[in-house]
């Protein structure tokens, strides 16, 4: 439940995110929101996991490390996901809805993924 709870608020995170850029510079590339919405998630999503949903203790600045570079490679190949439902949807209706649609849809199947992935790799201490 934590980390539907934790996916949720950083699917509004990101949308809010990408919302802000299209707001403040309508003029930019659709994928700048889309990489700034990306980043400022995955930022929100690891701090979320680590101390809250996961509840992983500080050990040394090596096995941090090691959790920041594989949430990041996983989210790399989970946002590949959501990424091909945002841009696709958008090709294929050309509105905004659609686009997030995309989003949401591609976030959660993502979310699911890397869930798996972090319990299984990235969080082995935690006590859920």
């Amino acid at each position: 439940m934590r980390y539907a709870a934790a996916a949720a608020i950083c699917v509004a995170t990101n949308l809010a995110a990408q919302e802000a850029v299209m707001q403040t510079a309508p003029t930019a590339p659709l994928m700048v929101s889309i990489v700034i919405g990306t980043g400022v998630g995955f930022l929100v999503k690891h701090v979320i996991d680590k101390t809250w949903t996961f509840r992983e203790p500080y050990i040394t600045p090596a096995a941090e490390a090691r959790r920041i570079t594989l949430s990041g490679v996983f989210s790399v190949l989970t946002t590949i996901i959501f990424w091909g439902f945002e841009l696709g949807f958008y090709t294929i209706w050309g509105t905004d809805i659609a686009k997030y649609t995309g989003a949401v849809l591609g976030l959660t199947i993502g979310y699911v993924v890397k869930y798996m992935l972090d319990r299984r790799m990235v969080f082995r201490e935690a006590t859920v």
